[in-house]
């Protein structure tokens, strides 16, 4: 096989990975978010060469970026409620099309949730990144580990293999970045912090979005 053929090869091999799993999660669900973000596109054209944040709700619920990060050009492309699937389905319409300078990823929380294991949702974000690689040469990624929420508490043994895994990937992939927002997320006790939590103890509070800013600030000027 020549190596051109071999390179169609494997686009076609994750094109076909992308359509399976994303059906595998009913993606169609997004739908009318997805379409509201590209109407949004097309009555204001988002920034260019933009920081992408984009995945669950805890990128869609960060709504001070732009204030935390005001040197930057930032865009917001989270979707509340997605798995890494939904991501997978969606990318060339929230990640791709915006041709940013990096990108902040969230996801694997639903994921858990949902009852996925961590060796699938690993499976998932292996070939997220591998697509991303493919369709965006050159362009860094960043990803937020897995949160320890109270409210899923039980998932830490879970959270902290997907977690180790993407920090493994990323020591030998150069343009992926394992940001640890996990471990500053416990007390002392070892148990996840429910200070930096709202009501549900699912989603962040205010103090919980200023410790990400802090962490990803540093891991976005280190690079």
């Amino acid at each position: 096989m020549t190596r051109h053929a071999a390179a169609l090869s494997a686009a076609l091999l994750l094109a076909l990975s992308t359509r399976a799993v994303g059906q595998q999660t009913d993606s169609a669900r997004f739908e009318p978010e997805i379409h509201a973000f590209e109407a949004a596109d097309s009555a204001h054209a988002p920034p260019g060469n933009a920081v992408l944040f984009v995945g669950s709700s805890s990128i869609r619920m960060w709504c001070t970026l732009e204030r935390d990060f005001p040197r930057l050009p930032v865009l917001n492309r989270g979707f509340g409620g997605s798995e890494t699937a939904d991501l997978l389905h969606y990318v060339d319409r929230v990640v791709v099309r915006y041709r940013p300078r990096a990108i902040v990823l969230y996801e694997g929380d639903n994921d858990l949730q949902a009852g996925k294991s961590a060796p699938h949702v690993e499976a998932d974000l292996d070939r997220l990144f591998a697509i991303v690689h493919q369709r965006l040469p050159g362009t860094p990624i960043y990803f937020l580990a897995v949160k320890p929420s109270p409210s899923r508490a039980k998932l830490l043994p879970a959270m902290r293999a997907v977690n180790a895994h993407v920090a493994a990937d990323a020591k030998r992939d150069p343009l992926l970045h394992y940001v640890d927002v996990f471990t500053p997320m416990l007390g002392r006790d070892g148990k996840p912090n429910a200070d930096l939590f709202g009501a549900d103890l699912l989603h962040m509070n205010s103090t919980g979005y200023s410790l990400w800013r802090a962490i990803v600030g540093k891991a976005l000027a280190a690079r």
